[in-house]
């Protein structure tokens, strides 16, 4: 199953990243009418930027927009074995 982020709509109802019982996105043409530095913008710095890389690169993937997922994904870098 696919690791998508499940925001709680009790204390905010109109989350972009609501999804429906099918695990389909409510809000979609909120993610489809953007531009793709707005997506950027949005996923890195805005609503989406708690999201895991698992999270955003599964919501990227959803909307169609796979080719940002290096730019909004971080590079995780992990510290050294000691």
């Amino acid at each position: 199953m696919t690791e998508y982020y499940q925001p709680d709509l009790s204390t905010n109802p109109g989350d972009p990243f609501a999804r429906d019982g099918d695990e389909k996105l409510v809000r979609r043409g909120f993610w489809l009418d953007m531009g793709d530095r707005s997506v950027v913008m949005v996923m890195s710095q805005g609503v989406g930027a708690s999201l895991t890389n698992n999270q955003k690169k599964a919501h990227l993937e959803n909307i169609g927009r796979s080719d940002l997922i290096d730019q909004v994904c971080l590079v995780e870098v992990l510290p050294p074995d000691e």
